[in-house]
């Protein structure tokens, strides 16, 4: 089909930059929405237009273009080439684009960009000509061949950086700035035969076919290695796809001339993006094109540094600055260049932050008007919190134990991290999957390192700012990262780097790195907790002189949550310590109390004892032990809870836990045999375990059964309960228990706990003339209560999910093996982007929940929900919870923050429309 022919077609896969908006970025990208948003807003943007995501679909679906995107590309070509006076690859005067990726989630670094497309032997000395400076031209068609080749053509980097480091070494130039134009001339000569020998063909020179091939590449890289395992870290759906913008090149290479100043590249955020702190923050460098900065390869100067070097540029680039903060009322990245004195914005977006700039960004912009309390809550997650809660390096203490500081480089990505020196992604992935804590070193870190940096504790890099890669990346993953810390010699081939004073570090030492200050050490740094950790136990007070700008933000986000989120947040704890930490965490209860945990030495053997009692005598004696260590244990934890609800779960572990190990009282058995030595007891205790031994404990005699099965079990425990809670009435507290029956299959089995549950209940009543008023319920965590839930209900005052065993019921794996065995090869091919245990499966368990919570309520209307495994504390399950009408969720103490937080988002999220604003 001729290229001026219009196929039929009802969709449009072009947009003209001039067409879009910010709020298009499920079509066009968040790149290509946000360079359509500065074009209407008259900041100086170089034309061009985007290739949709749907495109970018129907190509990854089918293996082909869509037929129409041939023909609109076309037209937007031409359209592009009027405005511009010059067609694309013209000789005498080549217009040049650049394609680059822009999915509608920023993924730094993870899919494909080629710049200076246009070039060719026949252009190259047009471009010399026109710009007046012919290493210029050559120094973009090196670079476009080597973009060209390692993106589109799929050669090895590695070869193109090989050749570059000889023509260097050639030349005696420390950069490649230092090169002169025939040492390019040569260099472009040298990367063609490379192209032809590793690729088969000839590096193309038709200037339409190098934009074509490049277009197709950028879909391609949608489903590279890179790009699909940063999308599961970030959970970043695998179906968007991603746009394609084709834009007008302009040159921060370029020379000066007699009537012009020379040019540069870099990004500036708006606020700082490590601490949010307001300012000039950035890097900026000097002769140089757009990819330069970010791949970290030479290293920069601040952006405060412009305003020496080019002050109408640095002045112009402040008031767009501040123009694109208020009209995108958040942090703004940004990506500039300078070409000859003329200032050109090539991208903006909201700027990934660390945990604590969010918070205090959130704040700062309350406080500007710019937004509300409510958008404030939605700007922050409980993952962000998370990572506030992490220690960090105790300074006055860094002597201790041999530790040196042996670097300095810029803060990237805050937090303390302390691992062993790796100095490549498979040794990092290697040790970490054994145990080990790794500090991945690299002179500059690149897409290919992702799993490592996913892997390791931190990130060290000798090169690049705080717009490089590594810096990019560790803060939007939460790791702690310093780069640029040039004083460290990285030798990646001997693995080792050297510090100033003879100093190396071998792979396999110990390292710290101190990603607030930008310090590296040599050693263990002894670490303390975060002031947001002692601020939450009520070690610091939000509102005094002394607290942190951080302490204060957290405090007013989480007073906010607090007001308007519907859920509860109560704590897994099983002891008075326990519960009184949880409390400080902001508590509303103990959702469950696991009473197997109280059961430990001289109690172990009082267990065992019962299980394997022959006679009622034996069996009451065992009990008789047992039943005041119990009362006790619940007195000091109602004590703990005073005033709030606490949900104490009978015995529920598999019997194997309370027996001797087979195995070993086995081989006691044989050589007390063998030395002819008495073991009658031995023996007796090795018959009544074979004969209540089970291959699979997980799915046996635990839970209900063993109160079923185990006389005077679980009215032992009812007991001690309702002691415990009389005699704290009796104190003057106000103990409020509720007794949860665990692993229920049939509504049969509750109801025969039921009853012996009350009649126990109201003989402690009558001893005590006291009405104690014990909410008795179950746990819902397997698949068959579930789905009998309206039959269950007529007999529970309250329903807790224990979504742990419900998950592993209705996968049928075991959470115990399963990280050991088949789970990372089902993480890796994209089976799950998360584990289930970690976050809930909507899907499958999460509807077992939804339709027991309904069947329950359609029963006993008002009947209480809760969830009491560990999703209870996950900020994406929360939300789920929420959704589904729980009264509350509970979770470990330290998760419990994290938990008001992400219930306070998921009601003012339901009030927004049911998604996150941004």
């Amino acid at each position: 089909m001729p290229e001026n022919e219009e196929p039929h077609a009802s969709q449009k896969f072009v947009y003209d930059f001039t067409e879009g908006n910010k709020d298009l970025k499920d079509l066009l990208g968040g790149k290509g929405a946000n360079l359509a948003e500065m074009t209407n807003l008259g900041l100086p943007v170089p034309p061009g237009f985007t290739i949709t995501t749907e495109a970018c679909k129907v190509y990854l679906e089918s293996g082909a273009e869509p037929p129409a995107l041939r023909f609109e590309v076309g037209a937007h070509l031409e359209a592009l080439e009027r405005r511009m006076g010059k067609k694309l690859g013209q000789a005498d005067d080549p217009l040049l684009v650049s394609v680059r990726s822009g999915a509608r989630f920023s993924m730094p670094g993870m899919m494909d960009t080629v710049l200076n497309i246009g070039l060719s032997d026949a252009s190259v000395a047009g471009l010399a000509a026109q710009a007046g400076d012919e290493r210029f031209a050559w120094d973009s068609y090196r670079r476009l061949i080597q973009m060209f080749g390692r993106t589109v053509l799929g050669i090895d980097g590695d070869l193109f950086e090989e050749a570059l480091e000889e023509a260097k070494r050639e030349r005696g130039a420390a950069t490649d700035v230092d090169l002169d134009a025939d040492d390019l001339r040569r260099l472009v000569g040298t990367f063609k035969d490379i192209v032809a020998e590793r690729a088969g063909r000839d590096f193309p020179q038709d200037p339409r076919e190098q934009m074509d091939l490049a277009i197709r590449a950028v879909f391609d890289s949608w489903n590279g290695d890179r790009a699909r395992l940063y999308r599961r870290q970030e959970r970043i759906p695998h179906d968007l796809g991603t746009a394609v913008n084709v834009c007008s090149m302009v040159f921060g290479n370029l020379g000066p001339t007699a009537d012009s100043k020379g040019g540069g590249t870099g990004v500036a955020f708006t606020r700082d993006p490590a601490s949010g702190r307001q300012g000039v923050y950035g890097d900026y460098l000097a002769n140089a094109q757009g990819e330069d900065v970010v791949a970290g390869i030479r290293n920069t100067v601040p952006l405060a540094e412009l305003e020496r070097i080019d002050k109408s540029s640095y002045d112009r680039l402040m008031e767009i600055m501040e123009i694109l903060e208020n009209h995108y009322r958040d942090l703004c990245d940004i990506e500039f260049t300078i070409e000859r004195g003329k200032l050109w914005m090539l991208q903006t977006r909201v700027g990934k932050r660390t945990a604590a700039a969010a918070f205090r960004i959130a704040t700062q912009l309350v406080d500007q008007g710019l937004i509300d309390e409510a958008e404030a809550l939605r700007r922050v997650n409980g993952a962000q919190l998370a990572q506030l809660m992490f220690p960090r390096f105790e300074e006055k203490r860094i002597g201790d134990g041999g530790a040196e500081r042996i670097g300095w480089g810029i803060a990237a990505s805050p937090g303390a991290a302390v691992g062993k020196a790796v100095f490549d992604s498979y040794t990092a992935i290697k040790w970490s999957r054994s145990g080990e804590k790794v500090i991945l070193v690299r002179r500059e870190t690149n897409p290919d390192d992702l799993d490592g940096m996913i892997a390791a504790e931190g990130i060290l890099t000798s090169r690049g700012g705080k717009t490089s890669h590594a810096a990019v990346v560790a803060r939007g993953m939460g790791k702690t990262c310093v780069c640029g810390a040039e004083e460290l010699e990285v030798d990646t081939k001997r693995r080792c780097l050297s510090a100033p004073g003879g100093v190396v570090v071998e792979e396999g030492d110990v390292i710290s790195v101190d990603g607030s200050t930008g310090k590296v050490y040599r050693g263990e740094v002894p670490v303390v907790p975060s002031p947001v950790v002692e601020y939450f136990e009520g070690r610091t007070h939000a509102g005094a002189e002394d607290a942190d700008e951080l302490v204060e933000a957290v405090h007013r986000i989480m007073a906010y949550a607090d007001r308007v989120r519907r859920l509860r947040v109560r704590a897994n704890a099983d002891n008075a310590e326990d519960a009184l930490r949880a409390r400080r965490f902001g508590a509303q209860g103990i959702g469950l109390c696991r009473t197997e945990h109280m059961f430990l030495g001289e109690r172990r053997e009082l267990v065992e004892r019962l299980i394997l009692a022959d006679t009622d005598t034996e069996r009451q004696e065992a009990l008789a032990r047992l039943m005041p260590r119990q009362k006790d244990d619940f007195v000091e934890l109602f004590e703990a809870m005073d005033g709030l609800p606490v949900t104490v779960r009978l015995l529920d572990p598999p019997l194997h836990e309370f027996l001797p190990d087979i195995t070993e009282l086995s081989v006691r058995v044989a050589l007390a045999e063998a030395r002819k030595e008495p073991h009658e007891n031995e023996l007796r205790l090795l018959q009544a375990v074979h004969r209540l031994h089970e291959q699979n404990p997980m799915l046996g005699l635990r839970g209900v059964r063993l109160g079923l099965v185990i006389p005077g079990l679980f009215t032992m425990q009812v007991r001690a309960i309702a002691e415990a809670v009389a005699e704290r009435r009796a104190a003057g507290g106000d103990p409020r228990a509720e007794i949860m029956i665990p692993l229920v299959g049939t509504v049969q089995e509750l109801e025969i706990v039921r009853e012996d549950a009350e009649k126990v209940i109201a003989e402690v009543e009558g001893t005590h003339d006291v009405s104690l008023d014990l909410a008795l319920g179950t746990m819902i965590e397997l698949p068959r209560a579930a789905l009998t839930a309206g039959q269950i209900a007529e007999c529970a005052d309250f329903f807790s999910f224990g979504t742990n065993d419900l998950t592993q019921t209705v996968w049928a794996f075991s959470r115990d093996d399963v990280e050991a065995s088949f789970f990372t090869a089902y993480l890796e091919k994209g089976i799950f982007g998360v584990s289930p245990f970690e976050t809930i499966d909507v899907d499958g368990v999460g509807s077992l929940v939804r339709s027991a919570a309904e069947a329950g309520r359609a029963t006993r209307p008002g009947l209480k929900l809760g969830v009491c495994g560990e999703h209870g504390g996950d900020p994406e399950s929360v939300h789920f919870f929420h959704s589904v009408g729980l009264d509350y969720v509970s979770c470990s103490p330290f998760r419990i923050p994290v938990a008001r937080l992400e219930a306070g988002r998921a009601a003012m999220m339901e009030a927004a429309g049911g998604s996150d604003s941004r």
